[in-house]
C-alpha cells in the first residue's frame, strides 16, 4: 500500500486532491478536486485505481497508470 499513498502525496504536491473508496479487493477513485468520479474501469462499480494484495507477500497493483492519469487530466482540466 505504500506505492498508493506514495502516488496519493505526490498528487497533493501538485493540487490534486484524490479521494478513494474500496469494496475488497478493488481500490477506486471517488472524487478528484471534489468532483465525484462517473467512469467504470476494471469494475462494475467504479473507476479501479488498483488492487489490494490479497495473499501475504504480495504487494498494492495499479490497474492502468496512463488511464488513470487520462482520468485525472480530464477532471482538473474541466
Amino acid at each position: 500500500m505504500q506505492k498508493l499513498e506514495k502516488f496519493i502525496h505526490r498528487m497533493a504536491k501538485k493540487n490534486i486532491k484524490i479521494d478513494l473508496g474500496g469494496n475488497y479487493p478493488w481500490i477506486y477513485i471517488d472524487k478528484i478536486n471534489g468532483k465525484r468520479v462517473t467512469e467504470k474501469f476494471q469494475a462494475n462499480h467504479g473507476f479501479a485505481i488498483g488492487f489490494s494484495p490479497i495473499k501475504p507477500g504480495q504487494e498494492f497493483q495499479f490497474s492502468d497508470i496512463s488511464e488513470i492519469f487520462r482520468l485525472i487530466r480530464k477532471y482538473t482540466w474541466k
